[in-house]
This record gives structure tokens, C-alpha cells and sequence, in this order.
């Protein structure tokens, strides 16, 4: 689904916003513009009209339609992008009133989900969403598929179409659900393996273009996409993290959140974001230098919330503290982690605080058992993970991770580095 050409000619994208006053409607706006730059268009004007609510069959009111269809023709505009998911006769009346193709809020998000997936995952998630966005738009897709009437010279194919294509949509968002179900317990083995063997994770979540990926890539070197749009990472990325103190985390990079993210969007990355849910710790990644930087967090935090975390440690992290004065972050925010994570400054805070909220359930140890107590062995393998083992004329030399249990039996025999 290519919404926004990717020829040389820039797309010419008006913006337009019915502000009821249900919403910061001029914030919503500002992130509409970043959403459409980071679909490859160039945002030309925006236009916002207050009502009380949206016209039901043209959004905007009547006169506020006039001017757009005479902004498009004056500035050869290329496209509408309404703030708002629009209904089909809504996007049908626009169009004809202004000869403009016309998208909503969703429909571009789901045109950047498509152009950023890369995993089979990612392209399976996105391919859900839009099928899920289309079905009930199918009655608005033209005369052909719907228009019918209950009488004489109305019945026939348009009917069978309609039905074959709701059939066909329901027939493969039920092939896509099990694929994803299939990926997912792919991704639960390798869950429970990791906490078999002890792998700490922490998952970087927040708002898009908070810098994710920039941190993710000055912690681990991962290589991850880093660019200043939104959603410019779609699909979860997992690196080693070894901290000061010698213990290893699993860094996992998740898609960004945005304000007013659609329902079935949300439920398509679910399974992404569950891998923040599972995770030992959680990194909430918060761009400082905005001024929405409050109700990103608390975005997140809602999230969070809604995936069962509360039990989870979560460390609040403000990056691009680089371009704010010292004195007005402090008074803005405390007990908050400031960092850049371009120019690495106070990466060293940042470590030292996943340290302090390391869960103690396993550890890493070296062994020298005694023959006589070979039973340790065997419950270390049956209960933790034996990593290697082989037998000397002292004993038997164990590498393996343990929980606190088998660590207090173990703990005699340690070989101290």
C-alpha cells in the first residue's frame, strides 16, 4: 500500500484538523507533520477549524471546505491528511469537492508501519492492522462493491463481490493471526530459554524518535537504524549489554509509541510489545528536549500499565539532555536518569542504574566440585543450567547459571577470579 509517491517530484501534503477540544489539537498537529515528513511527503499548510464535532459527511464544515478546495488548486496541493480517522463518505466527499486524494491519521501511520517493516513479523503485524482497518471501509470502496438497494435492478455482482472480498479479507487475517501465533510461540521458547539459562533483559521502550535506537546503538554497537523520523525502527532488535560489573543483559530495541495510536494498532504489535512486558527491567526512553515530554511518559506509562508491568523496575531515562540547560531539567524533572545518547554523556549513570535494578533470581558461577559431592552436578543440571563440566583429578570443574537456592549449596565450591 504506497501512499506517498517515491518519485523525485515531493509530494505537496495539506494538513487539516477539526478541533473539538477532545485533544491538544495543535500538539496532534505537530506530530501529523513529523508523521507525514517521515512518510516522504512535505507538509505544505494546515488548516484547523473548531466545531463541536466533525461534520458527519465532509469532516470540515461547508465554507472551511471551499477553502480547502481552493488552497489545493492555488498551491497544487497532492494530497489531504486529515488529523482523524475519516469515514469512506467523508474521504468520498472530500475528494470530490477538491479533485485531492485523501487520507486519514491511520491510514498514514499504517502506510509508515509498512514502509519501516522489515522482519516477517513486521510485515505480518502490518498486514493484519490494514486488513483489520479495511474490512468495515469495504461498503465505501465505490458503486461497484456496495451502493446496493433492496429492490428491482440493484441485486447482482456488486453484492457477490462485496461478499467475496469480506471473505477473502476474513480468510487471511485468519492465515495472518496464525502465522503470528506460530512466531510468537516461537519467541515464548526463546523466552523461556533465556530465563533457563539466566539472561537478564532490559527493553527500551518510549515515544517514537525519542532515541531508541541511538542508545541501543552507543550501548551495544547494534548497527540499528537511527533516524530522526518517526517509527524508523518497526521490528524489536536484541543485543548483549556486559555492564561494569561484569554481568551480561539482553538489550531489546521495540517500535515507538505515539499519541492517539489507534486500538487495532496497538493490538497488532502486541506480541512486539510484550517483550517489554517479559522483560526484567524496563528502559523508558523519554526525548527531553521536547515540550510534550511530560505526556510521553505518561503515554508510556499507560502502556506499560496495560501490559502488566507494575511489577517490573522501570527506570525513567531523559536523552537529549545536551540540548537543554542543566538548571530548568532539574526543575522540570527529578529522580530521572539524564543522558545524550549521541554525545554519551551520562551513560555511566545509566549502566549504574540497570546494575541497581539487576534481579538477583540467577547467577554465573565457576566450580570445583568434589567427586563425593557429584549429586550437586546432577541437580544443577536438572534444575539450572550446566554450561560445561569436565572431570579432573581434583573434581569436577562446572561452569553454570544458578538460582539463589542452588547457589547456597554451590557456594563452598566457588573458584573465585
Amino acid at each position: 500500500m504506497e501512499l506517498i509517491s517515491n518519485e523525485e517530484k515531493t509530494t505537496k501534503a495539506l494538513l487539516v484538523c477539526v478541533d473539538t477540544g477532545a485533544y491538544d489539537a495543535e500538539a496532534s498537529m505537530d506530530e501529523l507533520c513529523e508523521l507525514v515528513k517521515s512518510a516522504g511527503a512535505e507538509p505544505e499548510l494546515t488548516l484547523v477549524q473548531k466545531l463541536s464535532r466533525p461534520e458527519s459527511g465532509t469532516y470540515v464544515g461547508t465554507g472551511k471546505l471551499e477553502e480547502t478546495a481552493e488552497i489545493c488548486r492555488e498551491r497544487e496541493i497532492d494530497l489531504i491528511v486529515a488529523d482523524s480517522e475519516l469515514s469512506p463518505t467523508q474521504i468520498k466527499n472530500i475528494e470530490k469537492a477538491t479533485g485531492v486524494r485523501v487520507i486519514d491519521r491511520t491510514t498514514l501511520i499504517l502506510d509508515i508501519f509498512a514502509l519501516r517493516a522489515r522482519s516477517k513479523e513486521g510485515k505480518l503485524q502490518v498486514e493484519l492492522a490494514q486488513l483489520k482497518y479495511t474490512l468495515p471501509r469495504l461498503t465505501g470502496k465505490g458503486v461497484e462493491m456496495s451502493r446496493l438497494g433492496g429492490g428491482i435492478g440493484t441485486r447482482g455482482p456488486g453484492e457477490t463481490k462485496l461478499e467475496t472480498d469480506r471473505r477473502h479479507i476474513h480468510r487471511r487475517m485468519e492465515t495472518l493471526k496464525s502465522e503470528l501465533a506460530e512466531l510468537e510461540r516461537h519467541r515464548s521458547m526463546l523466552r523461556r530459554r533465556r530465563e533457563k539459562d539466566g539472561v537478564i533483559t532490559c527493553a527500551i521502550v518510549g515515544y517514537t524518535n525519542a532515541g531508541k535506537s541511538t542508545l541501543m546503538n552507543t550501548l551495544t554497537d547494534a548497527g540499528v537504524l537511527a533516524q530522526d523520523k518517526l517509527f524508523a525502527t518497526l521490528d524489536p532488535t536484541s543485543r548483549a549489554l556486559k555492564l561494569p560489573g561484569g554481568v551480561s543483559v539482553m538489550l531489546i530495541d521495540t517500535v515507538g509509541l505515539v499519541r492517539r495510536l489507534p486500538h487495532h494498532l496497538v493490538e497488532a504489535f502486541r506480541s512486539t510489545l510484550e517483550e517489554a512486558a517479559q522483560s526484567d527491567i524496563i528502559i523508558n526512553l523519554c526525548d527531553a528536549s521536547s515540550d510534550e515530554a511530560g505526556i510521553h511518559l505518561e503515554v508510556t506509562r499507560d502502556l506499560l500499565d496495560s501490559l502488566g508491568c507494575g511489577d517490573t523496575p522501570v527506570i525513567t531515562v531523559l536523552n537529549k539532555c545536551d540540548l537543554l540547560d542543566g538548571s530548568l531539567l532539574e526543575q522540570r524533572f527529578e529522580g530521572c536518569v539524564k543522558i545524550s545518547a549521541k554525545t554519551g554523556e551520562g551513560i555511566d549513570r545509566l549502566l549504574a542504574a540497570i546494575e541497581e535494578n539487576l534481579p538477583v533470581r540467577m547467577r554465573r558461577v565457576r566450580l570445583l566440585v568434589p567427586f563425593a559431592r557429584a549429586s550437586l552436578v546432577s541437580e544443577i543440571r536438572s534444575s539450572g543450567t550446566l554450561q560445561s563440566e569436565e572431570y579432573t583429578a581434583e573434581g569436577i570443574l562446572a561452569e553454570a547459571v544458578i538460582d539463589e537456592r542452588l547457589y547456597a549449596a554451590a557456594e563452598q565450591f566457588l573458584i573465585r577470579e
